[in-house]
């Protein structure tokens, strides 16, 4: 019987959908450098922290750059970021999550994110949820990102809970696979993610229940 004394969020796609604002702006930065940048490629990014977002963007157009420009650049597609989403409220809040977190804190269950995304607390603020979360690891208290599993780790340790005891809920597969290197449980939310210990289109409808009654059907 697996006993699950933690949950870790991810953020961008599974307590909110700020994707297309990220897709816009690293496009635009993108288009700037005379790079094509997809939909294909935003779905790469997705979990992928600033930098190395940046990196895989330069490497597709066999741009080499000094540390500076980077920098740069960062800031830029930051900044069209943070007016785009500077629209974000409650209402941005995914079906199904506020429900799951108001059970996780009736049941004593501890709350953290995982996130890659430096702008995690300002988004959790404009969502209304930050008081929601006993633990906050995000883009700001990482070297690594995922599919190194340094941030749920972190979040982890945190809160006291071994990671074989917390469960992760991730929209990537570079999530999922951090996850799993770290030992935790897994659920994938959206499509793919064949590899996660169980996997839900949405959180809608979605209660400890059926997940603790799934987990431990495939233990």
């Amino acid at each position: 019987m697996i006993a699950v004394k933690a949950f870790i969020f991810d953020l961008d796609g599974v307590i909110v959908d700020t994707a297309r604002h990220h897709f816009a702006a690293w496009q635009a930065l993108a288009n700037e450098l005379a790079i094509p940048f997809t939909t294909e490629d935003n779905d790469r990014l997705k979990g992928v922290s600033r930098v190395d977002s940046l990196e895989y963007i330069l490497r597709k157009g066999n741009l080499v750059l000094d540390s500076g420009t980077k920098l740069q650049l960062m800031a830029k597609k930051n900044a069209a970021y943070l007016e785009m989403a500077e629209s974000t409220g409650p209402t941005d809040v995914l079906i199904g999550v506020v429900p799951l977190l108001n059970e996780l804190a009736l049941r004593g269950v501890k709350i953290g994110l995982g996130s890659s995304s430096k702008n995690a607390r300002m988004i959790l603020r404009k969502l209304d949820l930050i008081d929601r979360f006993s633990t906050i690891v995000d883009g700001n208290n990482i070297t690594l990102s995922k599919p190194d599993p340094e941030v749920f780790i972190k979040a982890s340790n945190a809160m006291g809970v071994d990671p074989h005891e917390c469960l992760v809920i991730e929209d990537a597969q570079s999530g999922v696979d951090a996850a799993l290197t770290g030992g935790f449980h897994v659920i994938g939310v959206g499509s793919g993610l064949e590899n996660a210990h169980m996997r839900f289109e949405s959180l809608e409808g979605v209660d400890v229940d059926r997940i603790m009654d799934g987990l431990n059907s495939k233990h």
